[in-house]
């Protein structure tokens, strides 16, 4: 029984963005699995290091999807834009035939992302190792949300910490702190318009991070669904 509420609240942790009768749907998957696995002989060290290795294969696999060209600029899910207060200044300079100022500095931040996206392997990898049976049946006695919470209260703040300057690095190599200046200073310089220039860093990097976790999401996911993704032992076993 222990193994089914670990395994469950586990899927709550990568299935956020599922609906509910989704996560139901796989919840009955999953416990059907367990069924099995408990004939194997799989200890609860086992099966939650099989849930481990199954998070890290979907960052793995995540991260190297979004390193690649285009894994931020050309996905709608998560394509970085300028952010919401300066969507005026967009507008502004596209009205003014600046077209190609706005859009080079919205596919900079993109090629930024994805210089970066690389580096935050560790750090997702230490997050997941991090997790422990307690958190997790502190999860499962909390409420709906209690994994969402769990996560942006425990890995958010080092994320943002430890991947800024990885950003920044990026965002100079590409251009886009170039363009991006070149942006805002050309809309501030417009006669009766309020100043107007967000923090780059701060920005891209949380927009980056927020990739990372749908990517991740859909990698971690499809292991889940689909045999063919389990590509180790261990997987097998714990999601067979």
């Amino acid at each position: 029984m222990r193994k089914i509420i670990i395994l469950s609240v586990v899927l709550m942790l990568i299935g956020t963005t599922a609906t509910a009768q989704v996560f139901k749907k796989l919840k009955k998957a999953v416990e059907s699995s367990v069924t099995e696995t408990n004939k194997t002989g799989l200890t609860e060290e086992e099966v939650a290091r099989g849930l481990k290795e199954a998070l890290s294969i979907g960052i793995e696999k995540g991260v190297n999807r979004l390193s690649k060209d285009d894994g931020y600029f050309k996905d709608p899910e998560i394509k970085i834009v300028l952010p919401d207060e300066a969507k005026k200044v967009e507008e502004k300079l596209r009205m003014l035939g600046q077209d190609k100022l706005v859009d080079d500095a919205i596919e900079s931040m993109n090629r930024a992302a994805e210089d970066a996206a690389n580096g935050a392997k560790d750090i997702f990898l230490t997050a997941i190792k991090e997790l422990t049976l307690t958190d997790v049946m502190n999860i499962l006695h909390g409420d709906n949300n209690a994994a969402t919470k769990y996560l942006e209260q425990h890995t958010q703040a080092k994320l943002i910490e430890k991947f800024k300057p990885v950003i920044k690095v990026s965002l100079d190599k590409v251009g886009a702190t170039k363009h991006w200046n070149t942006v805002f200073t050309t809309y501030n310089k417009l006669p009766f318009v309020k100043p107007v220039n967000p923090d780059l860093d701060d920005y891209v990097t949380q927009k980056a991070i927020d990739g990372l976790f749908v990517q991740i999401a859909k990698e971690e996911y499809e292991i889940r669904k689909n045999p063919v993704a389990r590509v180790t032992d261990l997987l097998k076993k714990v999601f067979g």
